[in-house]
């Protein structure tokens, strides 16, 4: 029950952070943090009940969350290159 709690604290941090950080790569790393939270929650209630759903299913997320790094740290690299600010902010159009 204990990491139920832990797991609800970082989502909460995590989406703070995303709601208010103004450089992508913050925003980026609040929503890997809000993932791992969710992954902590799907393994801590596959261990509570006994079935290993929760585990599998946080493997998966965790294989998606490593491709999303590849794709996202891409594409702030690039938009960063283009624009060379990395400020959410600045970055509300993606007009050339």
């Amino acid at each position: 029950m204990t990491y139920l709690v832990v797991s609800a604290l970082l989502f909460a941090l995590g989406a703070y952070g995303a709601l208010t950080r103004r450089t992508a790569i913050l925003v980026f790393l609040s929503v890997e943090l809000m993932l791992n939270a969710a992954n902590l929650s799907l393994i801590t209630f596959s261990r509570l009940l006994g079935v290993l759903d929760g585990q599998v299913v946080a493997l998966f997320v965790i294989a998606i969350a490593a491709a999303e790094v590849a794709v996202g740290l891409g594409l702030i690299i690039a938009i960063f290159r283009r624009r060379e600010t990395t400020s959410v902010d600045e970055l509300r159009s993606l007009r050339g």
